[in-house]
């Protein structure tokens, strides 16, 4: 067997083009922003993780074209060696205090993060206790840190009890879940998580990518929305959804932080974040803290969108927040939904195996602080239009 026979094995996506049904990689002829331009048409964007709005907001674009003219248009290094910026010092001081943690660091992009972080805190011998619906890089980053992982089913408390029960008391552990689950739009149970790890001597990792602006004062996140800043170990979140930039981070005590710095192999052997990605961030930070309406609007969106889908009478799930499944079933099914959808002016995401099981594919729907009601409206008019005829 030849290596290369596996990549001929696509006849999944040479049908789905065929069918004129291919629902990935459309090309955007405009900003990211609550309405894009594709092939040539005005399309509503219910697809982005652009929550606040500021990927087209004049202030961060601004901000990022003068740390360009100041710094150049990259670091030509890693962090750990010639790739330092002040303006990441600077940013890394504004995200610890932030989220209230004593320090933080800065990666290349959020999914690097999480493999940079994992795989340097957990090693053989160790153990990770993981939710089944945690991100991808949740799982890479296990898979590098060469510890045991168990998984516990979606949210179950109970479960998750008897996972820990299975492994001895002394063993290291830690327990990592996402804090805004990014396909179904729900809350972890951090304060029976918390619980659970005191009980059974385990420390506790949030993945907030989807957390960080949606929930918690200002945005600051799943651990602040709880009242439990100093409760969780370790908080990791990305720069490329409510800050508006590329990147990520994870805030910890100050001995973590140090110890990650120079053992983690995904920080050392990366090059760091651009200045414009780094001034970008702070700015959005900025504003984040200083209009707090916009995460109110994001919420009110999210909230506006769930009652119009349950009038329609679509299944959505459990969402809490601007993150909407709609669930479609079959895979071809969610392709057609997809493009019909489209040609009204509607983009989604579709969701498919094997990112879920065959049979629970959905539509992941996604709100914006800058969204209107004239625009939310439309889309729930093409969706009333598409799901009749579908």
């Amino acid at each position: 067997m030849d290596l290369f026979d596996k990549c001929k094995k696509t006849e999944h996506i040479d049908e789905a083009i065929s069918m004129g049904i291919y629902p990935y990689f459309h090309a955007l002829e405009s900003k990211q922003d609550t309405e894009v331009i594709i092939d040539g048409h005005r399309t509503i964007m219910l697809g982005s993780n652009n929550y606040m709005g500021l990927t087209s907001d004049q202030r961060t674009i601004d901000a990022g074209i003068e740390a360009m003219k100041k710094y150049g248009t990259g670091c030509s290094g890693s962090r750990f060696l010639n790739g330092t910026l002040v303006l990441h010092e600077e940013l890394e001081r504004k995200l610890s205090s932030f989220v209230n943690k004593d320090d933080a660091m800065t990666f290349s992009t959020g999914f690097q993060s999480n493999l940079g972080i994992i795989s340097a805190i957990c090693s053989k011998g160790d153990y990770i206790i993981s939710d089944r619906e945690n991100h991808a890089s949740i799982v890479d980053g296990q898979r590098l840190s060469f510890a045991k992982t168990v998984k516990y089913l979606h949210s179950d408390m109970d479960d998750l009890k008897r996972v820990l029960e299975t492994i001895p008391l002394e063993s290291p552990k830690l327990i990592i879940t996402d804090g805004v689950f990014s396909m179904g739009g729900d809350i972890a149970k951090l304060p029976d998580i918390y619980d659970l790890a005191q009980k059974y001597n385990a420390r506790i990792m949030v993945d907030d990518a989807h957390g960080l602006g949606m929930i918690g004062d200002c945005g600051r996140g799943t651990a602040n929305y709880y009242g439990m800043d100093n409760e969780i170990d370790i908080i990791m979140s990305t720069f490329s959804k409510s800050l508006a930039s590329l990147g990520g981070f994870v805030a910890s005590r100050k001995d973590v932080i140090k110890y990650v710095k120079h053992i983690s192999r995904p920080f050392i052997f990366s090059a760091s974040i651009p200045p414009a990605n780094a001034a970008v961030a702070i700015k959005a930070l900025e504003i984040l803290q200083n209009e707090p309406q916009r995460q109110k609007q994001l919420m009110d969106n999210g909230n506006y969108m769930r009652e119009g889908y349950r009038r329609l009478g679509l299944k959505i799930g459990n969402s809490q927040t601007a993150i909407i499944p709609i669930f479609t079933e079959k895979s071809e099914r969610t392709f057609r939904i997809c493009k019909m959808l489209l040609d009204e002016g509607v983009y989604v995401n579709p969701v498919v195996a094997p990112a879920v099981p065959e049979g629970e594919c959905l539509l992941r729907t996604s709100y914006t602080a800058t969204h209107t009601k004239e625009q939310l409206d439309f889309a729930l008019s093409c969706f009333e239009k598409v799901f009749k005829a579908i």
